[in-house]
């Protein structure tokens, strides 16, 4: 026995490996094949569309007014807005004649009409160009670009600047801020700061 055991000892060894070696497939092809990985890919949200800023509106309010004048509004502004730009209503104004809550519109004139006041005068349209009612100033918040260009040391360039500065930034709160437009400083504004006016 011993005698056929080493004889056939490789062969023994061998099969014995084969035997493991099969065994060993057999268990693998028995186990489940794991499930595949998929990769979600994120899908970015489009962008809003951009809105562009509607540019203000220039009404101008006469009558019993503290301060009648030409003043830019908010593109969603109502008469009631114009009037309190306006430093609200005198003593004697007519209130119930009026729409306070109509929609206001660039260039349009409203008129407060006094206490026993029979005839209004008639809806004119604002001129715009400038002007700030008697005293000659000139509205930086309204104004164009001829009108611009009677003030000393502001030529049609530098009025452009100011129209395009006030379309970008909204208007003017306070006639120094229109120093912050390129090519106006300390000097020129000496010049100007009697002339001009915010509406205000």
């Amino acid at each position: 026995m011993e005698t056929w055991i080493k004889q056939y000892r490789g062969v023994i060894l061998f099969a014995l490996i084969i035997l493991t070696v099969i065994g060993a497939v057999l268990f693998q092809l028995r186990q489940p094949a794991p499930a595949p990985i998929s990769l979600q890919t994120a899908t970015p949200s489009p962008l809003p569309p951009a809105t562009p800023t509607p540019r203000p509106l220039r009404v101008y309010i006469s009558g019993a007014v503290q301060q009648p004048d030409v003043y830019a509004l908010p593109a969603d502004s109502i008469i009631k807005d114009a009037m309190l730009a306006a430093g609200g209503p005198t003593e004697d104004a007519d209130l119930d004649r009026i729409n306070l809550a109509a929609a206001l519109a660039d260039g349009q004139h409203v008129y407060v009409p006094h206490l026993g006041e029979t005839e209004l005068p008639a809806s004119l349209p604002c001129d715009c160009s400038g002007s700030s009612g008697g005293d000659g100033k000139v509205n930086i918040n309204i104004a164009d670009v001829a009108a611009l260009d009677t003030l000393p040391g502001i030529g049609p360039v530098t009025a452009q600047r100011i129209i395009e500065y006030r379309e970008a930034n909204g208007p003017f709160a306070r006639i120094e801020d229109i120093m912050n437009v390129s090519g106006i400083g300390q000097s020129t504004f000496a010049k100007i700061q009697d002339r001009i006016t915010v509406g205000r």
